[in-house]
């Protein structure tokens, strides 16, 4: 992958002519992200076509205007282009199977997913067999910021496929870049989610420091942003360090741990000394132990004043379920 690659944003206008309009959408995760992505893609216009396990996750697309299918082969059946949104390797494996046995040659698949390079490439390759290609196309940005379509796509696999799904990208991100050949997305996206741990712990730090001199994290995140102290994390996560804000999760502390892993597997594997990132990894492991794993990774802040403070706080309760 070279600088020019990196730089290149996709255009809309380019393509096959002869390639009909993508118009029948399919995704198949509606979790955070991937209803997030429905949700815009419908109100961009597309015909959206939905599945996942959960029966919630379902009542909640079909209540925004989607299209509920039965499973991923009755989805892949109805649509010109599916995006997947997965939860695990294993998922992704899954999914795999079922869209190349589902005899639809041609289909492309944008796979949105933070998973390891490595599965991507596995799962790709079962697809190549029965002609369904496949896109590493992981995106950056939280669940709110899915919401109000305010997503960064890293588009990797073949230029030109990455070209014509430019209006699908448009439908539910702000900007979509080709940073290279497949897997280049996922080693985009690892580098800005080890900028994201950092700063997410170093928003949690400065905003203590205020509340301990009684600025409110509200006042000083309202003050701070257009500064050179500024982030993208100060100003998504900081509002969400105050009165527990935390508890509305957009990037759940547990599904986060999977990233954590990744970046850590990643500097190991290039051996790049990374000192800053390995000083939020117990941090981000105290806010497991604490009871966040449900909430925002915005705990971090709640973890820092406990470390702190002389009275320690009670843990948050977790709900346990008897047998009678």
């Amino acid at each position: 992958m070279n600088t020019k690659d990196v730089v290149n944003r996709s255009r809309s206008k380019a393509g096959s002519a002869a390639a009909p309009a993508v118009k029948r959408i399919g995704i198949l995760g509606l979790g955070i992200m991937g209803s997030a992505m429905a949700g815009n893609l419908i109100k961009a216009g597309f015909e959206v076509h939905g599945f996942d396990p959960s029966a919630t996750a379902c009542r909640s697309f079909k209540a925004a205007g989607g299209h509920l299918s039965k499973s991923a082969t009755e989805l892949v059946r109805s649509v010109q282009v599916v995006i997947t949104s997965l939860p695990s390797a294993a998922a992704l494996m899954d999914t795999a199977n079922a869209l190349a046995g589902a005899g639809c040659k041609g289909l492309f698949v944008i796979e949105a997913s933070t998973l390891d390079g490595k599965d991507k490439d596995a799962a790709r390759d079962i697809m190549a067999t029965r002609g369904v290609v496949l896109l590493d196309c992981p995106l950056s940005g939280t669940g709110a910021q899915a919401v109000l379509k305010d997503l960064t796509v890293y588009a990797s696999g073949p230029a030109a496929a990455i070209r014509r799904l430019a209006p699908v990208f448009e439908g539910f991100s702000k900007a979509h870049f080709y940073v290279g050949p497949f897997g280049a997305g996922m080693k985009m996206k690892l580098m800005a989610n080890l900028l994201v741990a950092i700063h997410n712990v170093s928003t949690a730090e400065a905003l203590l420091l205020g509340k301990r001199w009684g600025i409110s994290p509200r006042t000083a995140v309202k003050v701070l942003s257009d500064g050179a102290g500024g982030s993208r994390m100060l100003q998504v996560r900081g509002p969400m360090m105050e009165d527990e804000g935390w508890k509305e999760a957009t990037m759940k502390v547990s599904v986060w741990q999977k990233d954590m892993k990744l970046i850590a597997q990643a500097l190991a594997d290039t051996q790049v000394p990374a000192p800053l990132f390995t000083a939020t990894i117990p941090i981000y492991n105290a806010a497991m132990g604490l009871g966040h794993e449900a909430n925002d990774t915005a705990a971090v802040f709640d973890v820092l004043e406990r470390m702190s403070s002389k009275i320690v706080k009670a843990a948050p309760k977790k709900s346990v379920s008897r047998k009678e």
